[in-house]
């Protein structure tokens, strides 16, 4: 059927229309021009940020990066305060809610935040998503994006996280990248002092380059959907100094019954090998010097686990950088991840100095436990502010 618009023309033309009425908002709730959204407020997160360089193993920065990395970064939805995940045909209502860049970024951001010089190769979407995390990332986190790009028309791919009972499960949507961030790479790789590759895939040119120029290539790897755990990947072990496993991961991949058990097996595989156990702490060897070494998990109330293992690495990798010793490597990773589980967390719940700081003097655990963390304090900026920028619940912040 086709509808046809149908002209009357009227006798007297219709009075004009009165100005229309904005009445005046509270000076507390500022706006932008009529008919455009407010800007976001990008200011630093860690006030009083400081580059880690001059308390680096090494001593004053070379130029050039601290820690290089590439991979996909994630638009990420991640709700709390869940019992536990809804029943087909149901609806669970929550009133907690983050949203924050994930992937890749969520290690990226926890290293910056930290003070460390990161670099980022990854393709963003031409999207909503793709400008938040762009903005997010560059001048909010401080993230170098110099070879990263924008791909016209590739929607960003988006993961919701469902975080209950400390753990969590994700749903996510991603399209083919057309152009992997491999592409992004042409040339010679970065100077950095370090990399962070996921060996799902085998370890790139780059990466390699980079190791031959010195840098360490730090390792992690994801969960194997087809549930096949194929040994060949450990294979690619031999490019990687350090690597950084779950559990789960690790076990299923060497076989064994315990992450201690894993551990083991790894470390005969690469030179440093920290097996993560989420609740309970973490175990790393160091097979180039026989040592050993384990932590418990920090003593905190978690209210959501999202991007915990990626804030342990960046972390581990500061604490190596630094050259600390295995143990207070271990424990700082841990100290880290252990205050990002307490936000609505992802990326943006990895800590900035102030919060590191602040988190000593709370009381919030015994005395006894912080002694461990005595090794931290002469990283401490002199005036670190605890006030840090976390997941919200939109994408719009207020300045």
């Amino acid at each position: 059927m086709t509808v046809t618009e149908t002209h009357v023309e009227h006798p007297y033309p219709p009075p004009p229309l009165p100005p229309p009425f904005s009445p005046p908002l509270p000076s507390a709730a500022p706006t932008g021009a009529p008919g455009r959204p407010p800007e976001p407020s990008l200011a630093d997160p860690c006030a009083g940020r400081e580059p880690a360089g001059e308390l680096l193993h090494g001593g004053a920065p070379a130029r050039g990066l601290d820690v290089f990395l590439s991979g996909s970064v994630f638009m990420d939805m991640i709700f709390t305060g869940l019992a536990g995940l809804p029943p087909p045909g149901t609806e669970v209502v929550t009133d907690g809610l983050g949203s924050a860049p994930g992937g890749v970024a969520n290690i990226a951001v926890a290293m910056s935040r930290l003070g460390l010089r990161v670099g980022l190769a990854a393709p963003f979407g031409d999207d909503l998503f793709g400008s938040y995390l762009w903005r997010t990332l560059a001048e909010q986190e401080g993230v170098d994006l110099g070879r990263s790009r924008r791909l016209p028309g590739w929607s960003t791919p988006v993961t919701v996280s469902l975080a209950y009972a400390a753990d969590r499960s994700m749903v996510t949507f991603a399209r083919p990248v057309p152009h992997p961030a491999g592409d992004l790479l042409d040339g010679p790789p970065p100077a950095a002092r370090a990399c962070f590759v996921d060996i799902d895939r085998p370890v790139p040119p780059w990466a390699a380059g980079m190791r031959a120029a010195g840098a360490l290539v730090f390792a992690d790897l994801g969960w194997d959907p087809t549930g096949a755990w194929s040994a060949d990947v450990l294979d690619r072990l031999e490019h990687v100094d350090v690597f950084l496993p779950n559990a789960a991961e690790a076990m299923a991949y060497t076989r064994t019954g315990s992450p201690e058990d894993a551990a083991a097996a790894l470390a005969r595989r690469v030179p440093v090998v920290v097996v993560k156990r989420g609740g309970d702490g973490a175990v790393a060897i160091d097979s180039a010097t026989g040592e050993r070494a384990e932590t418990p998990a920090l003593p905190v109330e978690a209210l959501d686990a999202t991007g915990a293992g990626d804030v342990f690495g960046a972390g581990f990798v500061f604490a190596t950088l630094a050259g600390l010793p295995l143990a207070e490597r271990l424990r700082f990773a841990n100290l880290c991840a252990g205050l990002s589980v307490r936000h609505r967390s992802g990326s943006l719940g990895s800590p900035c100095w102030g919060e590191i700081a602040a988190f000593g003097e709370s009381g919030e655990v015994p005395e006894s436990v912080l002694a461990d963390y005595a090794f931290v304090v002469p990283f401490i900026p002199d005036a670190p502010d605890d006030t840090v920028v976390r997941a919200e619940p939109t994408l719009r912040k207020e300045p």
